[in-house]
C-alpha cells in the first residue's frame, strides 16, 4: 500500500473526529507545531521510527512538539500507539493540515523580497494577494533573499510570481542566447 495513502487516511479520518467535536483549530495548531518541530530537527522522524526507542518515549517526544498534552491530541497518539503507526506522525500531521487548510480555504503565502519592505508596500501587496484568492484566508510568510537583487516573489500553494531583477537577467540571458 502507497506509504502516503495511510496517513492521508488517519488524517481525514482524525479531522472528521476532531471536526464532530469542535476540535479541528486546535488540533490544526498542535499538528503545525508537530510539523514545525519536525522540519526544524530531522532527526526527530529516525527516532520515530527507531525500534529500540521506546513507544512512551516516542509518545512523549510528539506531545513536547506539539507544546503539550491536550484531550484530542492523548486521543490520535492512543489510537496512533495501539495500531503502530507512532512513526507516521510527521506524515499524519502534513496531511492534516493540509485537509483543514483546503476545508477553510486558507493559502499558504510566501513573499521573498530581495529587502525588507516598508509597511505600505507590504499592505499593498497583502491586500493584492487577498484580493486573488476569491475570500479564502491567508497564512503569511515573508522572507528576505538578498540574491533576488531586487524585485520579490510570491507563492500561493503551487502559483508563483516571479518579480525578482533575478528573473529578468535570467531571461533575458535565455533571450539572448536564443537569438544567437
Amino acid at each position: 500500500m502507497d506509504q502516503g495513502l495511510i496517513p492521508k487516511r488517519y488524517a481525514k479520518a482524525i479531522y472528521e473526529v476532531a471536526l464532530a467535536g469542535g476540535a479541528q483549530k486546535e488540533l490544526y495548531g498542535e499538528m503545525q507545531r508537530i510539523s514545525s518541530a519536525f522540519a526544524a530537527e530531522p532527526g526527530l522522524n529516525p527516532t520515530l521510527n527507531n525500534p529500540f526507542v521506546s513507544v512512551a518515549d516516542k509518545v512523549a517526544l510528539i506531545k513536547a512538539a506539539a507544546g503539550g498534552d491536550t484531550a484530542i491530541l492523548g486521543r490520535v497518539l492512543e489510537l496512533l500507539r495501539q495500531n503502530g503507526r507512532i512513526g507516521l506522525m510527521r506524515d499524519i500531521a502534513v496531511a492534516y493540515e493540509s485537509i483543514y487548510r483546503k476545508e477553510n480555504k486558507i493559502f499558504r503565502v510566501v513573499v521573498t523580497a530581495a529587502a525588507p519592505m516598508d509597511e505600505a508596500e507590504e499592505k499593498r501587496l497583502k491586500d493584492m494577494i487577498v484580493s486573488h484568492l476569491d475570500g479564502g484566508a491567508m497564512e503569511y510568510t515573508f522572507r528576505v533573499d538578498p540574491d533576488l537583487i531586487g524585485g520579490f516573489t510570491v507563492s500561493i500553494e503551487n502559483e508563483r510570481l516571479d518579480a525578482s531583477v533575478k528573473n529578468e537577467l535570467k531571461q533575458l540571458r535565455l533571450k539572448l542566447l536564443r537569438n544567437n
